[in-house]
């Protein structure tokens, strides 16, 4: 049997690197072929997440175009059927074409998990059961948290203060400051654990809805059908969920550098003098803690942000807007 080509078509950016890793891909020992020949191209083939046959069709189109005998796009974006069930991924053996879901396979061992699927779909493709089109959905109940789980780490929400460094920066100094101010020190001791908390659930939140509102990041349904709604429903929360591990990761940087900073230059004998009471080692603790909720509010909200580049990075709806923005530019100049 002679060797077939297998073409990989990736979104930009996390899917072509995970497709880039599969180039090497190899046929198991029994399997009749001399050899797979896996050839990859990185660009845009998505137009939204309930576009499964438009995504078939266009695959199809590369595979004739680059004389391909099989191939597989890989995507970012959360596949659906018509009934609305998510997909891990979608094949039409007639066509020798398939799509498969990154999200789908829950953000943990992306590459180990995608390079089994690539290699299934390849196999059910060389030799299929059935030439109709077939659909692979996940499991209903842990269907939505599992992609949305994966949208969340293939957004990557670690890096968002890459886009917030300016603002980490001013907060810092905001609570450099604040943290030598009795003043502070006064209201700080003064506050209830659970005005504390409120406190630090509100700087959060506030934050969360700046950047939202100042990048612009909030999904809109492009009509009024359900799955239109149910998109915007995902992407929003992809969004706000990346959004709040980020921010949460930056005020927890924010707090242990202040109080690094406050056990160094403060004194509890001092503070105690200061204050007309008894100040340990353990208020500290919670002098930062107020801290690190006030200068996050403070400091953030009075710079702009680093890149607005970096904060769309971590959206889903940015980065479909960039490729319908792409394809249509594609299609004008044909």
């Amino acid at each position: 049997m002679e060797t077939i080509r297998v073409g990989l078509v990736a979104d930009p950016a996390s899917p072509t690197a995970v497709a880039r890793r599969m180039t090497g891909l190899t046929p198991p020992l029994a399997a009749e072929a001399d050899g797979w020949i896996v050839e990859l191209v990185g660009e845009p083939f998505t137009l939204g997440s309930e576009d499964v046959d438009v995504a078939l069709e266009r695959l199809r189109s590369h595979a004739d175009q680059h004389g391909w005998d099989l191939v597989i796009g890989v995507t970012e974006l959360p596949l659906r059927d018509d009934d609305g069930r998510y997909l891990l991924a979608a094949v039409h053996p007639r066509r020798r074409s398939a799509v498969l879901s990154l999200p789908a396979l829950g953000g943990f061992r992306v590459q180990r998990r995608a390079r089994h699927a690539v290699r299934g779909l390849v196999d059910g493709m060389a030799e299929p059961v059935s030439p109709e089109e077939q659909r692979l959905p996940l499991p209903r109940l842990s269907a939505r948290g599992r992609v949305l789980l994966g949208m969340v780490l293939a957004n990557r929400p670690w890096r968002l203060a890459a886009g917030l460094k300016s603002a980490l920066v001013a907060a810092l100094a905001t609570g450099a400051v604040a943290t030598i101010e009795p003043t502070v020190w006064s209201l700080a001791l003064s506050l209830s654990p659970w005005r504390l908390v409120a406190a630090t659930v509100a700087s959060i939140a506030i934050i969360i809805a700046w950047i939202v509102i100042d990048g612009r990041l909030w999904d809109r349904p492009d009509d009024d059908s359900p799955a239109a709604r149910e998109r915007s429903r995902l992407y929003n929360t992809s969004t706000l969920l990346t959004l709040t591990v980020g921010i949460v990761i930056c005020y927890l940087t924010l707090y242990v550098v202040n109080l690094a900073w406050a056990l160094f230059v403060l004194d509890p004998a001092v503070m105690s003098e200061d204050l007309g009471r008894s100040v340990e080692f353990g208020d500290l603790f919670v002098l930062t803690w107020f801290v690190a909720s006030a200068a996050t509010v403070g400091g953030a909200l009075g710079t702009g942000l680093e890149s607005d580049e970096a904060i769309r990075a971590a959206t889903y709806s940015k980065r479909e807007e960039e490729r319908r923005a792409r394809l249509a530019d594609e299609r004008d100049a044909r």
